[in-house]
């Protein structure tokens, strides 16, 4: 007990116990926080693992609706061209012609019974502006008038002008 007595007077083993219990409080901060950061890094693992997870699950959603839109696209394409050669079939008809033929020579006379002065002339170019009128309702609103009522449909939107003849022609 002396010599620890005479060991406490010593300013050596005073600078070696504060020493010592620096060293204590930093080793026991740096052992607290290593645990702090296993935990930390733990938790994270296990969010990682979680997250993980929950993009592979949505990836696979994704894929699922991906697969089922091209199938349907590709359905659809299918489908597109079976209308387009039922269409193209339904075109080619016994009578079909004929029957476009008539709507067009309907829709010539009645611009001709507008513009009666020169009627070869006339008629030619009523039949011309009559097939340009049919050839553009085919492709837009008007085809479907026109075979929902067959007769509707030829009227041209905007008629052809008058063909203007000379009075000398006429007797």
């Amino acid at each position: 007990m002396d010599l620890i007595l005479e060991a406490l007077k010593q300013q050596f083993t005073w600078g070696l116990l504060l020493g010592l219990l620096v060293a204590a409080f930093i080793w026991k901060s740096g052992f607290s926080r290593s645990r702090r950061d296993m935990r930390e890094i733990r938790r994270l693992e296990s969010e990682l693992k979680d997250l993980q997870g929950h993009l592979n699950t949505q990836l696979k959603i994704n894929a699922s609706g991906n697969e089922s839109l091209q199938s349907e696209l590709a359905g659809l394409r299918q489908q597109n061209e079976n209308l387009r050669v039922s269409n193209a079939a339904l075109q080619q008809k016994p009578g079909r012609a004929e029957t476009r033929q008539l709507q067009i020579y309907e829709a010539a006379l009645r611009s001709m019974r507008e513009q009666a002065p020169g009627f070869a002339a006339a008629w030619e170019k009523s039949q011309r502006q009559a097939e340009a009128d049919l050839e553009a309702a085919d492709k837009g609103l008007l085809k479907l008038v026109r075979r929902v009522i067959p007769g509707l449909g030829n009227n041209p939107a905007n008629p052809p002008p008058a063909i203007e003849v000379q009075e000398s022609e006429h007797p």
